[in-house]
């Protein structure tokens, strides 16, 4: 899938109220931002708008609430008939426990923390609003100074988001003169928020999602050579559109993680007690013909790091891919491996890499990735880096500048590598 989207630079902003959909789904502790990374990342846009003159509405979701509410965080349909279905006696004590539920819902998931710290980057020029479409608001909306921004409550308080209510799009849109989107981590999704409004506005793409669709679809369409792809994580049937797609597209394809054992058990190896996909052997096999049909170089580890158990602190060793113990189970790639895969990344005109190599949060299964990684860094190539784990330990590893691209949306880069439709970015206007 190839976009070819109109920008904020292809619309005029000047004195417009602008609804731009950002991803601040970032990361809290008691309140507290751990990574501003994708506020950051909306920056380029934000400031663009403002000094435009553009009057800016900010939104965004935050986390998964547990209980998803209407406006207001009064009871869903849903829980209002589980109260009512209760005894007439138990039904105030069950309604003031979801209520209590959704306050503390509330604070947890709010957005003000965001807001603050956008302040902090853009000097004092965006105010919260406490209700996503509810008297705060709107007033606050109404208010708007061009060159000044309002950011809404977490949209995912209101259960009508997730759904893509048109009912909901339509308040949002009413807010605006046009629509941006800017937030391609969940630009997969067709939620009110990243799609529904374009039905009702103007719409275009911010620099961030702009990016995103010019790197990665220019690699897919017309890559560099030789073109690498390597995919990690656990499960097979999680990368098997993804891994389709490349076949017709790379000249090498690496795969790694928990995978590679489905693989293995495919060509009638023991695998232990590692991950495998019973009901994906014949569809494994099938990937491998198809590669060799295609004239593509697919590699699979030839050593591992297995272990007694799945814990960060097992007795583990070094096993063949043939020979893997009953009882022990594989958590990362082996030295031969490493040095292997490095050496197809070495002189790569154009490497894509979604998916860990192991369990690279743990000390003792990570030497993999942090091989792949440092391979991929060295490499000279046009590096793209779809997001999740694999962006979590490029950066971990302070290779981060050495990357050409790294995704900021896991989901979404993967649906991209799939050749998916991505609903936030079809609903744009084409250039």
């Amino acid at each position: 899938m190839t976009y070819n989207k109109k920008t904020i630079e292809d619309i005029d902003v000047a004195g417009k109220r602008v609804l731009v959909r950002c991803d601040f789904n970032v990361p809290l502790k008691d309140g507290v931002i751990t990574s501003d990374k994708r506020i950051v990342e909306a920056l380029p846009t934000i400031k663009y708008l403002l000094d435009k003159g553009a009057k800016v509405i900010l939104c965004s979701h935050m986390g998964k609430p547990h209980s998803i509410f209407t406006e207001g965080f009064g009871l869903t349909k849903k829980e209002k008939q589980k109260v009512e279905a209760l005894p007439a006696e138990e039904q105030a004590a069950a309604k003031a426990e979801l209520l209590e539920k959704a306050l503390g819902d509330k604070k947890k998931f709010t957005l003000k923390p965001v807001a603050v710290r956008l302040n902090e980057l853009l000097g004092d020029k965006v105010t919260f609003a406490e209700d996503i479409i509810g008297p705060d608001a709107k007033a606050k909306v109404a208010a708007l100074e061009a060159g000044k921004a309002v950011l809404i409550e977490n949209v995912r308080f209101d259960a009508r988001e997730t759904k893509n209510g048109a009912d909901f799009a339509k308040e949002l849109a009413d807010y605006a003169d046009v629509y941006v989107n800017d937030a391609f981590g969940s630009a997969h999704r067709a939620h009110a928020s990243t799609a529904g409004v374009a039905a009702y506005l103007p719409a275009v793409c911010g620099y961030l999602i702009q990016k995103e669709i010019s790197v990665m679809g220019k690699a897919l369409a017309d890559p560099a050579r030789p073109f690498v792809a390597i995919l990690g994580g656990a499960k097979v049937s999680d990368k098997i559109g993804v891994i389709n797609n490349l076949i017709e597209k790379v000249d090498t394809l690496i795969i790694g993680g928990g995978m590679a054992y489905t693989f293995f058990k495919a060509q009638g190896h023991d695998v232990g007690t590692s991950l495998c996909e019973e009901d994906k052997l014949d569809l494994a096999n099938e990937m491998v013909a198809k590669a060799k049909a295609k004239g593509v170089n697919f590699m699979i580890p030839v050593d591992n790091i297995v272990a007694t158990e799945y814990d960060e602190n097992a007795e583990h060793k070094l096993v063949n891919s043939d020979d893997i113990p009953a009882g022990w189970m594989g958590l990362d790639i082996g030295p031969k491996t490493r040095e292997i895969f490095a050496n197809a990344i070495k002189g790569a005109g154009t490497v894509v890499w979604n998916g860990p190599m192991g369990v690279s949060e743990w000390k003792n299964f990570a030497a993999g990735t942090e091989a792949v990684a440092a391979a991929v860094a060295e490499s000279g190539a046009i590096s793209i880096i779809g997001g999740g784990d694999s962006a979590a330990a490029v950066e971990k590893l302070g290779f981060a500048d050495k990357m050409t691209h790294i995704s900021t949306g896991g989901g979404a880069s993967l649906e991209f590598l799939e050749g998916k439709d991505l609903p936030g970015i079809s609903c744009l206007l084409d250039k």
